[in-house]
């Protein structure tokens, strides 16, 4: 009896036909196996420990009286930072629509003196993508500090960090993914936050940090800085692998794996916020079938999905470029950052490899803002993935904040050739 190799089998796809590609897919399923027993072994004790957590996160109703930034609760984050203490919070936010919020996250704050004049300076820090179910929440991880080791860099400093997770993640109701009026709120409430925290001796004087997701969300903050806080002080802006090119990353990548991850998130949020956008006019039958999944992983687990489905299955999200739907590329425009406000020193970094916020989209908005009048510092890195840049630019972005704030003038480069094409 003859035996049928897989090359000769009709119904593996012809992408799997060739041995290669059947040794890298067998690699792949091996490491997909091996991630499930470790995510089912430490399933039950991440499980209890969020249970643990959840009477925190869970705000009262009504929410307490108070404006933007009113500590509804703190306790101790359960972490030790060396030259400083970390707190978890919950506070008051708002939404794009004003609506109340309550959001979470964390304050770090130093123990040195604080200054003779004015207080500590508050950094506003906006974290990237990492999924939106409740347990992925910077504040309700295991391990809160592992991806941003700058922050004792910062408190050594004597610096305030203010780490929000954005409203609906980790708390009650629907993260504003990308959505700007949502994430600029929470970032600038976050601050406020800071300021009302007994022990923080915080000042009115603020940064905007962010990567990815966040260094749009640092961007949106600095949008409505003057107008929605007009008692704070932008010091600075500073944005890692920041995801504002909506259109340009959407170009580039409606039909890769990535748009199972950000697309997902996107499709699973925006038509609750704007009730007159379709998801399902988008996706593809496949999308429509499974972008709910998604929406229950964190984004690592969100990333293998992908991978699987895009890469090895030849699965699209997407029917199309979604911008070319009116009613989704209004939106798009909509939550796309504006140039920051002229006089406010920015510094965007981006790794020249980055496979997810891709560089020729960052050098587009380098060239479009210093168009429009904005001054730019940049740091272009090479071979730094999309998730560890933040980490890796993290000094840099400290030294940098500190000569703004030290009245050092802000370097620009704009008029030097960025080293990717825009786009």
């Amino acid at each position: 009896m003859s035996q049928t190799s897989p090359g000769d089998d009709p119904r593996i796809p012809d992408r799997l036909r060739h041995p290669v590609v059947w040794i890298a897919v067998v690699a792949v399923l091996v490491a997909i196996l091996a991630w499930v027993v470790l995510t089912i072994t430490g399933d039950v004790k991440e499980d209890e420990r969020q249970d643990a957590l959840a009477p925190f996160y869970t705000p009262p109703s009504p929410l307490p009286p108070g404006p933007p930034g009113t500590i509804i609760r703190t306790e101790p984050l359960g972490v030790t930072v060396k030259g400083g203490r970390a707190v978890r919070v919950l506070y008051r936010s708002q939404d794009a629509l004003g609506r109340p919020t309550a959001t979470s996250g964390m304050v770090f704050i130093p123990t040195g003196p604080v200054p003779a004049e004015g207080g500590r300076t508050v950094v506003a820090w906006a974290h990237g993508t990492v999924g939106l179910a409740d347990q992925c929440a910077p504040s309700r991880i295991d391990a809160p500090t592992k991806n941003i080791p700058w922050v004792e860099l910062m408190m050594a400093r004597g610096w305030v960090v203010a780490a929000t997770d954005y409203a609906g993640l980790g708390t009650p109701g629907t993260p504003g993914f990308l959505i700007s009026g949502d994430e600029g709120r929470d970032v600038i409430n976050s601050v406020r936050a800071a300021r009302n925290l007994p022990g923080a001796n915080a000042s009115n004087r603020w940064v905007a940090w962010g990567h990815s997701q966040g260094g749009h969300a640092a961007l949106a903050s600095a949008d409505i800085a003057a107008s929605y806080a007009p008692e704070l002080d932008l010091a600075a802006i500073a944005a890692a692998a920041p995801a504002t090119d909506l259109r340009g990353l959407l170009a580039l990548q409606w039909n890769q794996s990535a748009a199972w991850v950000i697309g997902a998130y996107v499709v699973g949020t925006w038509p609750t916020v704007y009730p007159g956008l379709d998801r399902n006019s988008l996706l593809t039958a496949n999308g429509q079938n499974h972008w709910q999944e998604i929406l229950g992983e964190c984004v690592k687990g969100a990333a293998l999905t992908a991978i699987v489905r895009q890469d090895l299955l030849g699965q699209d999200f997407f029917v199309d470029d979604p911008w070319q739907s009116p009613p989704w590329r209004r939106r798009f425009i909509q939550n796309t950052p504006q140039p920051t406000p002229r006089g406010v020193p920015l510094m965007i970094a981006q790794s020249t490899t980055d496979d997810v916020v891709l560089p020729r989209t960052t050098a587009s908005v380098i060239d479009r803002w210093c168009r429009a009048g904005v001054g730019i510092g940049t740091l272009w890195v090479n071979d730094v993935s999309h998730i560890t840049t933040a980490e890796v630019v993290g000094p840099s972005v400290v030294q940098w904040i500190g000569q703004r704030l030290a009245g050092e003038p802000a370097p620009n480069d704009c008029g030097a050739p960025t080293p990717v094409p825009p786009l």
